[in-house]
């Protein structure tokens, strides 16, 4: 079936398909039309072609050393320069994109589906599991992301595993407020009234027809805070609690950078660009998504 411009965009889809397909379409219509999101949208791609392609780009090996070499500037050879060990930087560079990729998709597995789950249960539910719930929800809202993230990776140990865990506990509080909030919205609907006169389970209510109302507002969330786990990932690398050497982590390499920061600039400053830019893409990605996928927002606007 040819998918053409007028079949996606028709007002009466003849199958879930072609509705589904059609709001995609629409979606992706409206990013093009935001010159931010389109920015953000290519630094993520560019993110992921990285860290895909990091044995193709990378034009030494990110771990190996050539003392003879170390320090020098940028130029011709070592396109970002060397590090105090002679290692090229910017395959280290590229191949810290994968481990970014990874933890940035880690925390957002493990952290989205959790407060999700834990929201929408308090939001349907009411009561003293609302209470409950909610009141475990504000503890851990009340510290600051980082501060958490930092007690616990303290309390795990050292390492890119356990930073991802750590930071994934101080980030599904938000996702949880958010789910709450939609289902208090929707929880009194006629739609679920009819559902439940039908027989459906708390259960059944809560997974096939609250969770899935939702996912607009948590794509839209967990988008907008890729960079603060970017940022907090980055922060745990440089006090050395992420990911540990000789592994090309952009915060653990601003740490070992500093040192040379007045004489040798680019050491730190290139994955500190890295960092920068890649946060700025998801914030600007987060941004036209919100515009796009939150109607309310578009009516505000």
């Amino acid at each position: 079936m040819a998918f053409s411009r007028d079949w996606l965009l028709e007002d009466s889809p003849g199958s879930r398909l072609q509705a589904r397909l059609g709001r995609l379409y629409r979606v992706l219509l409206a990013l093009g039309r935001n010159p931010l999101a389109v920015i953000g949208a290519a630094i993520v791609l560019a993110l992921i072609l990285a860290a895909l392609a990091a044995p193709l780009l990378a034009t030494h090996s990110p771990t190996a050393q050539n003392l003879s070499a170390r320090l020098t500037p940028p130029g011709g050879a070592y396109w970002m320069g060397t590090d105090e060990l002679g290692r090229d930087i910017y395959s280290r560079v590229i191949y810290g994109a994968q481990i970014t990729l990874a933890i940035v998709l880690l925390v957002a597995v493990i952290a989205a589906p959790v407060g999700l789950i834990v929201g929408a249960v308090a939001g349907y539910f009411g009561g003293w599991i609302d209470r409950i719930l909610m009141g475990i929800t504000d503890i851990f809202l009340s510290m600051p992301k980082l501060i958490l993230a930092l007690a616990f990776v303290a309390a795990l140990g050292p390492g890119i595993e356990n930073a991802i865990i750590a930071i994934a506990i101080a980030t599904w509080p938000g996702y949880a407020r958010i789910a709450r909030a939609e289902t208090l919205t929707f929880r009194n609907s006629e739609f679920i009234a009819a559902v439940e006169l039908q027989g459906a389970s708390p259960f059944r209510v809560i997974a096939l027809h609250i969770l899935p109302l939702c996912t607009s507002s948590m794509i839209i969330r967990v988008t907008l805070d890729m960079a603060g786990i970017i940022l907090t990932a980055a922060g745990l690398g440089f006090i050395g609690l992420g990911a540990q050497p000789p592994l090309p982590e952009w915060g653990a390499m601003i740490s070992r950078g500093r040192a040379f920061i007045l004489d040798q600039w680019w050491v730190a400053t290139m994955p500190g660009f890295a960092i920068i830019a890649v946060s700025l893409g998801f914030c600007f990605l987060g941004d036209g998504l919100r515009d796009v996928l939150d109607p309310k927002h578009g009516e505000k606007g």
